[in-house]
């Protein structure tokens, strides 16, 4: 199982919202390409990154600082995420290094692009799904959808999609732990790899994930419990290797 630590843009920082509120951010690193670099000398093989401004005006706005992250690391791939709503923008960055795009808010609202998307760069593309009480939020989280999580992810069982990452809005920043249930029951649902994202608080977390890995739980994204101390990232790198 992949461990995915996250880097979350905001004005050119690295910062955790607690459940998706952007009022809410806590600065943990002014360079977020140092940070980038810290993970990938511990051992993480992928990184997760996510333009929170681009998330919520509909197009990239950190470029500068994930050029930067792109830049510090070379060859290790990074999965990003927040202001993607075209193939142009998809384009970009990939272009740009990017190893794979998460698509969120146009899987709900123009889920063709994801399948054309798919199709013009197989195996590069993946679907964020970040729900509250099982409903799909898009804008940044800032609108909720009528769309529930287990329908959007069916729509693209068959369109080449690299991965399902599944978030627990209200369980995001907030060290509660992960939404288990709702994860495994997706993941129990699909052919598609799920990763886990949203709570993670423990190695005890990350040991749950680890047990339930044959449902079709390939990774799980982590980020205040790495910042904050609360998870090793060592320890984390080693109980999800097994």
């Amino acid at each position: 199982m992949i461990l995915f630590p996250a880097i979350d843009l905001k004005d050119g920082k690295c910062v955790r919202l607690l459940r998706g509120d952007m009022a809410a951010a806590t600065v943990f690193n002014d360079d977020p390409a140092a940070q980038a670099r810290s993970f990938v000398e511990a051992g993480c093989e992928w990184l997760h990154l996510v333009d929170l401004n681009g998330a919520i005006e509909g197009k990239p706005v950190n470029k500068a600082t994930v050029a930067s992250i792109l830049e510090a690391l070379g060859d290790t791939p990074v999965q990003l995420g927040g202001g993607i709503r075209n193939l142009e923008t998809i384009g970009l960055w990939l272009d740009a290094g990017v190893r794979r795009v998460i698509l969120g808010t146009v899987a709900v609202k123009e889920p063709t692009l994801v399948r054309d998307a798919c199709k013009q760069w197989p195996g590069r593309v993946a679907v964020g799904i970040d729900a509250r009480d099982g409903w799909v939020a898009v804008d940044g989280w800032t609108k909720q959808s009528t769309v529930k999580a287990l329908d959007l992810a069916l729509k693209f069982e068959d369109a080449g999609v690299a991965a399902i990452i599944y978030t627990d809005i209200d369980r995001d920043g907030a060290m509660g732990g992960v939404n288990l249930d709702q994860t495994i029951n997706l993941a129990l649902h699909l052919t598609t790899p799920v990763i886990a994202s949203g709570g993670v608080s423990s190695l005890d977390d990350l040991r749950e994930l680890r047990k339930h890995a044959d449902t079709g739980i390939a990774g799980v994204v982590a980020g205040r419990s790495l910042y904050d101390g609360r998870i090793r990232l060592a320890e984390a790198l080693k109980v999800l290797k097994g």
